[in-house]
């Protein structure tokens, strides 16, 4: 099948040929049809197979084709995504597919400047796409309107839900003409309960378009674990991309500050090396970005906030420096290789504090990682001691373990736990007897081990990013 047989306007195939694409994917055959004949859809592929195109292109063709007062350029067509650079990235798909259409695009989000953004707004705009903080800040000011919405689109919707944006997702809604006035659609790599629940407070009887299992990651992915001790990994990881050769890496930590101390670790190794991350700000994560596509760097460490919205070309390396709280986010973080048809090699070092966490991955991926012991890197097979710190009253107590919860939402907040993370209670004596509460920041790096996450008290399900990370 040909994208000519879609259904999509001259305008539209155009701007698709000029790209080199001629054959559709899974996800947009099933997609872009039911989208254009109105319908609300819930819709879910392996990441990297095209979704961003896949409502997209439909949404272009009903805007386009609809007649509108030109003098009145309110803002027809919503996009939500949960990060600063998957907003970037499908306003970047939006013009180029809708080069050859008379229609307007703009991307609003935090941790830029908001006037250039109300300037733009007030010239008019018929696609928006928004992080749900910053286009909660228009709203307030009065400096969008989102009365005359015709389309909704939740991009990445189950990680917004973990990111804690429920809430302010209701608000949009609030803002927005009725379901039933409305077409909504849902796109997501993975579907949770909650995702689901979600789908009958916002769509309209939608149609389910799924084309692969549900979680499963790309099969063009070579997935491997090296089982390694703790304080060894860092060194494990230089060998291999010094040994390999690897020219282009994404790294995965669970914690901001984690990725800070290993791209610092790995450029005093003599490999170029940076860090991407929710607190820094947007020119800095633009430029990370930026080097890294092009060469200039070679490793890019991030934290899961990364995992959506990087689309970066032919990226042959992934590795998780450590493995995530929550095993879907696996599923994502590896997504960044293997994309667009393209093989790709996924790499976990896996201590024995991880084991637990390992076998979450593959109970949710249906299948055994195989594992790969590295000649001179024997894990020892057992934890480390944990190192201990003194309380105020002077008696020695452990440190806190790697703070690995079995709840879902919980561990959401653990990997952000570097930055704002609440120490309340988290000190306590042997005997049982609560110690004073700690004073916020980090604790002094001990050798190259990463810094466990710590538990969150937020509520499950309930954390508020734009507290984290500002506007977005």
């Amino acid at each position: 099948m040909s994208f000519d047989s879609l259904g999509l306007s001259a305008e539209l195939l155009r701007a698709v040929h000029e790209q080199g694409y001629n054959e559709p994917t899974p996800i947009q055959i099933k997609a872009i049809p039911l989208i254009l004949e109105g319908r609300d859809i819930m819709a879910g592929a392996q990441t990297g197979t095209g979704k961003t195109a896949g409502f997209t292109l439909p949404l272009l063709q009903l805007l386009s084709s609809r007649a509108v007062d030109k003098n009145q350029r309110a803002v027809r067509a919503l996009v939500l995504t949960p990060t600063r650079e998957l907003a970037a990235q499908v306003e970047d798909s939006i013009k180029t597919y809708g080069r050859h259409l008379p229609l307007k695009s703009a991307v609003i989000f935090g941790g830029v400047k908001i006037n250039p953004q109300i300037d733009k707004l007030r010239r008019g705009v018929d696609v928006l796409v928004a992080t749900p903080g910053r286009l909660l800040d228009h709203a307030r000011q009065k400096t969008v309107d989102l009365s005359r919405v015709e389309i909704l689109v939740l991009d990445e919707a189950d990680r917004m839900l973990d990111m804690g944006f429920i809430h302010d997702i209701k608000k949009i809604m609030a803002l927005l003409p009725t379901r039933a006035n409305r077409q909504n659609l849902l796109f997501s790599a993975t579907f949770s309960n909650e995702i689901k629940k979600l789908s009958h407070q916002l769509l309209n009887h939608p149609e389910l378009v799924e084309v692969a299992r549900r979680n499963a990651p790309i099969e063009l992915i070579d997935q491997k674990v090296h089982p390694v001790d703790k304080n060894r990994k860092r060194e494990v990881l230089s060998h291999m991309i010094g040994a390999g050769n690897w020219k282009q890496v994404l790294v995965f930590t669970r914690t901001k500050h984690g990725a800070n101390r290993l791209a610092k670790q790995l450029v005093m190794d003599g490999l170029s090396a940076t860090a991407i991350h929710g607190n820094k700000s947007q020119g800095a994560r633009t430029r990370a970005l930026a080097d890294f596509k092009q060469g200039a760097v070679r490793i890019l460490v991030a934290t899961d906030i990364a995992a959506r919205g990087l689309d970066i070309d032919q990226l042959p390396h992934v590795v998780n420096f450590e493995l995530p709280n929550v095993p879907e986010d696996y599923v994502h973080r590896i997504g960044r290789t293997g994309r667009a048809g393209n093989e790709g090699t996924a790499v976990s070092l896996v201590c024995f504090e991880e084991d637990k966490l390992l076998r979450d991955i593959e109970r949710l991926i249906n299948r055994q990682i195989p594992k790969e012991i590295l000649p001179g890197y024997e894990s020892t097979g057992a934890a480390r001691p944990e190192p201990v710190r003194r309380a105020n009253n002077g008696a020695q107590e452990p440190r806190r373990g790697n703070g690995r919860t079995n709840g879902r939402h919980n561990s959401r907040s653990n990997t952000r736990s570097d930055t704002r993370s609440n120490t309340r209670n988290n000190t306590r004596s042997n005997n049982g007897a609560s110690q004073p509460a700690q004073t916020r920041g980090h604790q002094p790096s001990r050798g190259h081990q990463p810094q466990p996450a710590r538990k969150s008290s937020n509520k499950p399900g309930y954390g508020n990013l734009a507290r984290i990370l500002g506007s977005d």
